[in-house]
């Protein structure tokens, strides 16, 4: 096997591990294989089903010039510009995001500033951390689903009011901690710009940019 082939043989195997944790994070039905990607029926009102390939391909093609209905989203190990390209102009396709891994010893974890404290939680595969405001409420919080060996994480947000304070670090340390006890030994996520630069910091990389288009309804 070329190294070209091992790569995307790597990157296939991680969309598999991500789409199937993202789906349980979710609480969704699993995800079913579509031609090189796969599709997940998500049922929600702005986001009925979605398609993941890990790659631009002649599936993803014919994907994107046939499905018409509103709120089907696609997405793929690709730049924005080569996802706009590869689609029909009903796509509408989103800011440009990462796919990113984890492979290193876990991060230490942060201080709470004063006033917060923090709840931690599993239940089967999955692992849930939130970071509570002196008053009870939700500054911040994240979830994670363990496939195999890699925690994916999903929902990582930090509360507008709370931010710049260390809390999503905080978050993700917690999370990383708690899957590591159901079996993970590395992570996976989809990342925002928003959630870029804190990931980075503690360690993750970039596997490839991620891309994601939607036909938008009214």
């Amino acid at each position: 096997m070329s190294r070209t082939d091992a790569d995307r043989s790597e990157t296939a195997a991680l969309l598999r591990l991500w789409v199937q944790g993202w789906a349980a994070s979710r609480g969704v039905p699993p995800p079913v294989a579509h031609s090189d990607g796969w599709r997940v029926e998500v049922g929600l009102p702005q986001q009925n089903r979605r398609h993941v390939f890990p790659g631009i391909s002649q599936a993803l093609h014919a994907l994107g010039a046939t499905v018409l209905e509103p709120w089907h989203y696609l997405k793929a190990f690709a730049t924005a510009d080569e996802l706009r390209a590869a689609l029909p102009p009903h796509w509408h396709v989103e800011a440009q995001t990462h796919f990113m891994r984890f492979d290193g010893p876990p991060p230490p974890a942060p201080a709470l500033p004063g006033g917060y404290g923090l709840d931690v939680a599993t239940q089967g595969g999955l692992a849930m951390a939130r970071v509570l405001a002196a008053d009870g409420s939700v500054a911040a919080a994240g979830h994670a689903a363990v496939v195999e060996d890699a925690a994916i994480f999903d929902r990582v947000s930090t509360e507008p009011a709370h931010r710049r304070r260390g809390l999503g670090r905080a978050v993700m340390c917690a999370l990383d901690a708690a899957s590591r006890t159901i079996g993970a030994r590395r992570g996976l996520l989809g990342a925002t710009a928003d959630g870029y630069a804190t990931y980075r910091t503690l360690g993750w990389r970039v596997h490839a940019p991620f891309a994601s288009g939607v036909i938008v309804g009214e």
